[in-house]
C-alpha cells in the first residue's frame, strides 16, 4: 500500500478527510514528519528515507525541487501536487482512489497534479 506524507503547505483539512473517509491510510501529517522549519529538499529526502510519496501545495518551487532530487541520482516514492483552491473532499477523494488503483512503487520518480492526475516527466 502506498504511504503518503503531507508537507508543511498541505492543508491539515485534506489530511483530516483522508483518514475520516479511509481509516486505513497511512498518511503523515507534517507535525508527524517533524517537518517544521525544513528546506523542500529536507522534506523530500524524509518523504524518501520513509518511502512516502509527497503530498503538496506548492507546485511554485515543490516540483523544481522535485526535479534536483531526481538530477541528483536520488528517488521518490512519488510527488502528488494539489491545487491550492480543490474542495477539500474533491481532494481527499482524489488521494484515496489514487491509493486504491495504485500499485507501489507505480508512482516512483513522477509527480501528479491532482485532483487532475497530470503527469510531469522528468528525464534522468
Amino acid at each position: 500500500m502506498l504511504l503518503f506524507q503531507a508537507d508543511n503547505d498541505l492543508k491539515s483539512a485534506i489530511v483530516k478527510a483522508v483518514r475520516q473517509l479511509e481509516p486505513s491510510i497511512d498518511f503523515a501529517t507534517a507535525k508527524e514528519g517533524r517537518l517544521d522549519g525544513l528546506s523542500d529538499p529536507e522534506v523530500l529526502d524524509l518523504a524518501m528515507a520513509g518511502g512516502r510519496v509527497l503530498v503538496t501545495h506548492d507546485r511554485r518551487t515543490m516540483l523544481n525541487h522535485f526535479r534536483n532530487h531526481l538530477a541528483e541520482g536520488k528517488w521518490s516514492p512519488g510527488l502528488l501536487v494539489v491545487a491550492q483552491g480543490t474542495h477539500i473532499r474533491l481532494a481527499a477523494e482524489a488521494i484515496i482512489t489514487l491509493w486504491a488503483v495504485t500499485q507501489p512503487g507505480e508512482l516512483t520518480n513522477q509527480a501528479y497534479h491532482l485532483p487532475s492526475l497530470i503527469r510531469h516527466s522528468f528525464p534522468r
